[in-house]
Formats: C-alpha cells, structure tokens, sequence
C-alpha cells in the first residue's frame, strides 16, 4: 500500500499555477525523496551499531560505530537532524560499546 501511495503522488500533476510555483513544487519533492533516502540510510547504519551491541561483539559494534558516526555527522550538516540528535546517538551508543 505504501508503495503504491508514493508511486501514485510522484505522479500526479502539481497544483501549482505559475512556473515559479511549478519549480518550487519539482525541488520540494526532489528534497522530500533525497531526505528521506538519506534517513533510511541513517536509521540503517544506526540499527546495524545496536544489532552489533547486542550480540556482544565488542570489536563488531566498534567497527559498526565508526561507520555511523560520519552518515550522523552528514545528516546534521544537510539538515536532516540537529546537530545535539547526532551528538545524543553518537554518546549512547559509544557510552553502550565503552560498557561491554
């Protein structure tokens, strides 16, 4: 269903009436697929650091952990997150690894 919702709203026509509004509606969902591609990457690499805690592998999860630093980091420099939602992940999942 929820595939077909997003299929279906690429497709339709915009409501804007003027070229101006046209081009702002184009970049809006150019924006929209490009954030939410890049959340989905982010709660990925977020998801694998947890898994990898979670089995216990202290050298797993420090090597999951350097790979979701820099995408956390790329995703409060784009504006996806604020800076301090990086920074919180980044802590709790360090402070996690540091306590195994």
């Amino acid at each position: 269903m929820r595939a077909s919702f997003f299929q279906a709203r690429s497709q339709e026509s915009t409501l804007a009436n003027s070229a101006s509004a046209r081009k702002r509606a184009n970049q809006a969902e150019k924006r929209r697929q490009r954030n939410a591609s890049r959340r989905s990457m982010m709660r990925t690499y977020i998801k694998a650091t947890v898994a990898a805690i979670a089995s216990a592998d202290k050298s797993a999860a420090e090597a999951a952990y350097q790979k979701v630093v820099p995408v956390l980091d790329s995703a409060a420099t784009h504006g996806l997150i604020s800076a301090n939602k990086a920074a919180r992940h980044k802590s709790r999942l360090n402070a996690q690894i540091k306590a195994m």
